[in-house]
């Protein structure tokens, strides 16, 4: 019963077959094997244009690499106060962009207001050589919360940051997660909805270790070679990431992996609602639950060998308490169902 984190499970076994293919013989190292030329392709297809893409390890770089490929040094990168490079990934953003400033704006279910958003905007005046120059937009697709931008929603957004040419940014560390939710299809949610840049995730939904940063309009990535090098994530045996992700795609596995995922979140969230003082506390769109449960079910699901985070809210008091539930490719119907049975008591 482990609902800790979709990064807490194994790799799936195409993409481990795949790896071990990509084992076999000598090849050009540092990307110039078949294999990451081959990506490129594939890559093209699933976003139906040409494009420039650039596997890397994890995605705290690929989401660092992207915002500071967009964001000069004296810039600001506007993103939801509890987004991942805002609040999880240590500096990293800030260190990569030579000190652009991330500002967190506010927003119910973790998705950024876009009221708030426009009175940041209009707090930066463009031109004022005191304050720092707004330049790229992050959005969360699907949030930290577990919910999905709705294409209004997104759209809205957009077009206040073009309205002050910023450039946009999604950082995907379960796009597939959100496109197996929506039944979009993968350019709807990024280049066609005005999305310039995506961290593209794969290692929360079946990858070892691989992310992809994609550019939607290759010329903004004419040195983003030289930055993926000075950052260490040019990886001299790039064929085993460039393999990772060409299996994920590979016969639909990795929106396979996401629905399935999303399927045990909301047979989750159903058993849950049913209990006694429960309290779900966003909507459940993707492969999370954040739940409001009273302390002596939490003990006693603890006890069980049950495994999830705690994650204070407002409302949590002495009696009860939220924590995030999250579902993954290998989360099993038989573990749900044991969590919900020792959660009924």
């Amino acid at each position: 019963m482990i609902f800790t984190s979709d990064n807490a499970f194994g790799v799936a076994a195409e993409i481990l077959e795949a790896i071990g293919r990509a084992n076999e013989g000598a090849v050009p190292s540092y990307g110039e094997d078949e294999i990451t030329a081959r990506l490129q392709l594939r890559f093209a297809e699933v976003f139906e244009r040409e494009v420039a893409v650039f596997p890397v390890a994890t995605g705290t770089a690929a989401n660092a690499l992207a915002l500071a490929a967009l964001t000069p040094s004296h810039g600001a990168i506007l993103c939801h106060e509890q987004a991942h490079a805002h609040a999880d990934e240590c500096g990293a953003p800030e260190m990569f962009t030579a000190g652009a400033k991330l500002i967190g704006i506010p927003g119910g279910e973790g998705k950024i207001d876009p009221e708030a958003l426009e009175a940041v905007l209009n707090s930066l005046p463009a031109g004022v050589v005191h304050h720092v120059q707004p330049a790229t937009l992050t959005v969360t697709q699907s949030t930290e919360a577990g919910t999905l931008y709705k294409a209004d929603e997104l759209a809205r957004l957009v077009a206040l940051a073009r309205a002050r040419n910023l450039a946009v940014h999604m950082d995907g560390a379960r796009f597939a997660n959100a496109l197996a939710a929506t039944g979009l299809t993968p350019a709807e949610m990024t280049w066609k909805a005005g999305v310039d840049v995506l961290s593209f995730g794969a290692t929360k939904n079946g990858a070892l270790a691989a992310e992809a940063v994609v550019f939607f309009d290759p010329g903004r990535a004419a040195d983003f070679a030289f930055r993926r090098k000075r950052s260490g994530h040019l990886f001299s045996k790039m064929r085993f990431l460039s393999a990772q992700l060409e299996a994920y795609l590979a016969d639909g596995l990795w929106l396979r992996n996401a629905a399935h995922a999303n399927a045990m979140a909301a047979r989750l969230a159903s058993g849950l609602r049913l209990l006694d003082r429960a309290a779900i506390r966003f909507p459940v769109e993707a492969n999370e639950v954040f739940v409001r449960l009273p302390r002596d079910v939490l003990r006693r699901l603890r006890e069980a060998g049950a495994r999830f985070h705690p994650w204070p809210m407002a409302g949590d008091d002495g009696e009860a308490m939220t924590v995030r539930l999250v579902a993954s490719f290998a989360t099993h119907e038989s573990d749900v169902d044991r969590f919900l049975a020792v959660a009924r008591g």
